[in-house]
């Protein structure tokens, strides 16, 4: 029924919300209470909180409720907001219409614009957003304070400016006018006031709708300050399904310094959790092929007898009508099995009889099982536990890296051990002037057009290979990079020019250019192809020299080292240079490594990385490409 009609008949009409959030916020407590050992009362928190106004101010609130988007960390770093109030009120403004007001709000938050009340008495009720009226709560007060209106017409005037009714808007004026003259108030002034709140009531929100609101989004923010990992364990939960979140979430943890591993038969929960490290763990329930009961098994076991010790021990213990060969060949796909010091294709390994080692563990755990029933229901039971000679682990070929990843990503929907571009990671990073995630159906082609060349690059992950309606054929390729896929369509003769370069798995490095279509459409525009190669091609004929910068204080630091075993670990054909500033003379001395040539990947990228932040205040190390 519409709320007006039940209104009028004398009945209250109600809306219930789900929030998903909710159930974020709870899966974050249960996962802090695993890790930390207590129950987290998220009503009892402190509304004053430093690090959670911390957070705010820097603008990391990907994964928190309501602050989250671009547009909103721009603001609030601008803002810097130290009280709940500022976090209401930015809540109630970023929305169409009222969003014209943030700058202002802003500037008068850091002073940069004077704070003004058209009447000094309007400071009661405006303090809080610095003058500037932001909710319907603030027109009740108001047209209270200023025209003596009663609380039943001032909730009156709310819902007709609220929903736009000019009629009943029209006839309360005069009555503001008035009550506001015998107030003493100036009838100008008044005017100006009243033609403001036409102006902007019909978008104000209401304060306790974002009240509510910002309290569930501070919390959230609270959780993400203290508890980081259990809180991005918590929001994974919650979209396993959903790939791309689960992407943009990783790429968060990433960025927070929080490791995500893999699925693990001794760790894992049966959704995504945060072990006693501070790490993200990927669940056994979120493993293609896994199914809830036998991620159940597994954990409801590990929790009653201990960890499992080795492979034997895990099929002896699990019950096998749950955990079966398909649940058996995910796990060991996925890496679940990785902590007992067997490599995933040795699973897949073929005995004399042609069986699988999964096949032979899964006969053998069924034996011991049968054997331990037995002997637990004989008369001598007691007299000395089952003795059953394990099978042998096959020795067969590694697999490639590629092989491994690609099928790591069919069960858990992303790449976790590792990432197949990470030995491009240098191309990507600093060849590129375009991400995989900005092409596509949505990319804006008129802006890209402006750059002369366009370059990206990364692993293709799907082609699909079709026919217009005029039998010409062309394809569509997904191209994927570290932070996510983008597609292109090909047509006609460029389809078949470039089509051996984009094949499943082939790493490539595209220039393109983003030209105009039609002389007489200056909006129509295509990506056009200018060359594809091989990434390995590209990283190898582009980099001439790879150079450390780093300070003579840290050749006496540990830290030396290591930097040393990574060089070492990461030989390739790259020439490598040490530039080294002496602080004492500030003089820079460039040496060049005769011993050591580097494979300049990912790997070594983040190392230095790393280095540097661990490294004194007034030291550094940076590295260059050439």
């Amino acid at each position: 029924y519409d709320g007006h009609v039940i209104e009028e008949t004398g009945l209250i009409k109600m809306d219930f919300l789900g929030l998903s959030t909710l159930s974020i916020m709870k899966e974050t407590v249960e996962n802090i209470r695993l890790t930390q050992g207590f129950t987290l009362d998220l009503d009892k928190i402190p509304i004053d909180d430093e690090l959670t106004y911390k957070l705010y101010q820097e603008g990391r609130t990907i994964g928190t409720f309501q602050f989250e988007s671009a547009g909103m960390q721009k603001y609030l770093r601008e803002l810097r907001p130290t009280v709940f109030e500022d976090l209401i009120a930015m809540n109630a403004l970023y929305r169409p219409g009222p969003m014209d007001y943030i700058p202002s709000f802003i500037a008068r938050k850091n002073g940069k614009e004077e704070i003004k009340y058209d009447i000094p008495c309007m400071e009661k009720y405006l303090k809080d957003t610095y003058g500037i009226t932001v909710y319907q709560e603030q027109v009740m007060l108001l047209s209270r304070q200023l025209a003596n209106f009663t609380r039943g017409e001032s909730d009156a005037l709310r819902k007709a400016m609220g929903k736009k009714k000019k009629a009943i808007v029209d006839a309360m004026k005069p009555k503001f006018i008035e009550g506001g003259k015998k107030n003493g108030h100036d009838p100008k002034i008044l005017e100006k006031i009243w033609a403001d709140w036409e102006k902007f009531a019909s978008y104000a929100f209401n304060k306790s709708h974002a009240t509510c609101y910002s309290w569930v989004a501070y919390q959230t923010a609270y959780l993400k300050a203290h508890y980081p990992a259990e809180f991005m364990a918590g929001n994974m939960s919650r979209c396993i399904s959903d790939i791309t979140k689960i992407t943009k979430l990783m790429s968060e943890c990433q960025s927070m310094g929080i490791p995500c591993l893999g699925p693990d038969v001794n760790e894992s929960q049966r959704k995504f959790s945060a072990n006693k490290k501070g790490e993200v763990r990927f669940g056994l329930s979120a493993i293609k092929g896994m199914g809830d009961a036998a991620a159940v098994n597994i954990i409801a076991e590990r929790e009653k007898n201990g960890p499992y010790k080795d492979i034997f021990d895990f099929v002896q213990r699990v019950n096998l009508s749950a955990v079966n060969r398909k649940a058996m060949e995910s796990l060991a796909l996925s890496g679940g099995f990785d902590s007992f010091g067997i490599r995933r294709e040795q699973y897949f390994g073929l005995n004399a009889k042609g069986d699988t080692f999964v096949e032979t563990l899964l006969r053998y755990g069924q034996v011991y099982q049968s054997e331990q029933s037995s002997m637990q229901n004989s008369l001598f039971g007691d007299m000395g536990g089952v003795e059953i000679t394990t099978p042998p682990i096959p020795t067969v070929e590694p697999w490639s890296t590629m092989e491994l990843l690609k099928k790591e990503r069919e069960l858990v929907g992303i790449y976790l051990s590792a990432h197949p571009l990470d030995d491009y990671a240098v191309v990507l990073n600093h060849m590129c002037n375009l991400k995989c995630t900005q092409i596509g159906r949505e990319m804006d082609k008129k802006e890209l057009s402006k750059f002369e060349e366009l370059s990206f690059g990364g692993i293709v992950t799907s082609v699909s290979s079709r026919w217009t309606k005029t039998n010409k054929p062309f394809g569509i390729v997904t191209i994927e990079d570290f932070e996510g896929a983008g597609e292109i369509a090909l047509f006609g003769e460029e389809w078949t020019k470039w089509q051996s370069m984009l094949q499943e798995e082939y790493p490539v490095y595209i220039t393109a250019k983003c030209q105009q279509r039609f002389r007489n459409n200056p909006d129509a525009y295509d990506l056009v192809i200018k060359k594809i190669e091989f990434l390995s091609d590209v990283k190898d004929k582009s980099i001439d020299k790879f150079t450390i910068y780093i300070d003579s204080t840290l050749f006496a630091d540990s830290c030396m080292t290591d930097l040393e075993t990574m060089l070492r670990s990461n030989t390739g054909q790259v020439p490598l240079y040490f530039n080294i500033h002496d602080i004492e003379h500030n003089t820079n001395i460039e040496m060049f490594c005769r011993n050591v040539a580097v494979d300049v990947n990912k790997k070594l990228l983040t190392f230095l990385d790393e280095m540097d932040k661990q490294v004194g205040e007034h030291q550094s190390v940076r590295y260059a490409i050439n």
